[in-house]
């Protein structure tokens, strides 16, 4: 059983069930890496000061699907001033979209990415 800080500290970093730190865009099927998830936030003191994406097909787990990570020394979305595109605008990783409009198994790997970055406990079965 979670103590109450855990459970507080879930449920900042995964409110209703969704990814806070993620930024998710959408090229529209341009690549073989459509979607690309960017995971911001306070983390990059725990990976030597880089941010972390994942780029993937809409089945990242099929045979001929696409899963890649990548690593850059700044958020990879922002523009010259530093700041990503806002939901449903354009950027050059494509269109910034909602997490609902990942696919279920781009939502899977996104979220087993996440909850490893934030520590956080795997879902329950």
């Amino acid at each position: 059983m979670a103590t109450r800080k855990e459970q507080d500290r879930l449920a900042r970093l995964l409110p209703a069930g969704v990814p806070r730190w993620v930024r998710i865009y959408d090229d529209g099927g341009e690549s073989c890496d459509r979607y690309t998830v960017v995971f911001t936030g306070r983390y990059t003191h725990k990976t030597g000061g880089y941010h972390f994406f994942l780029g993937m097909s809409g089945a990242p787990y099929h045979p001929q699907g696409f899963c890649q990570h990548g690593e850059s020394r700044g958020a990879c979305d922002t523009n010259e001033w530093g700041f990503a595109p806002m939901v449903g605008r354009k950027g050059h990783l494509g269109r910034r979209v909602e997490w609902s409009h990942l696919p279920e198994d781009c939502q899977r790997a996104a979220m087993e990415d996440y909850r490893d970055l934030w520590d956080l406990p795997e879902e329950p079965k």
